[in-house]
């Protein structure tokens, strides 16, 4: 899966994390770091390998990064 996806244009690099297993599915955290990443391109390379994206959790932008900080809305 990471060297699928590490192929795709726009990609610098990718990791990706075990993070359960039940009987019947293994859910698998996906990090991909890069300058263009083509969201539709990484959709059709995980169908393509039968996987299945539940949730977008984080996506950074612009000339610099910019760190996530807690505010008093989170309730974690």
């Amino acid at each position: 899966m990471s060297l699928r996806l590490a192929g795709l244009k726009g990609v610098d690099g990718v990791s990706c994390t075990l993070d359960e297993v039940d009987q019947e599915t293994e859910s698998v955290k996906v990090t991909i770091e890069g300058t263009s990443i083509n969201y539709p391109s990484v959709e059709e390379a995980l169908r393509e390998l039968g996987a299945v994206i539940h949730s977008v959790d984080l996506v950074s932008s612009g000339k610099r990064l910019v760190e996530d900080v807690r505010t008093g809305q989170d309730h974690r």
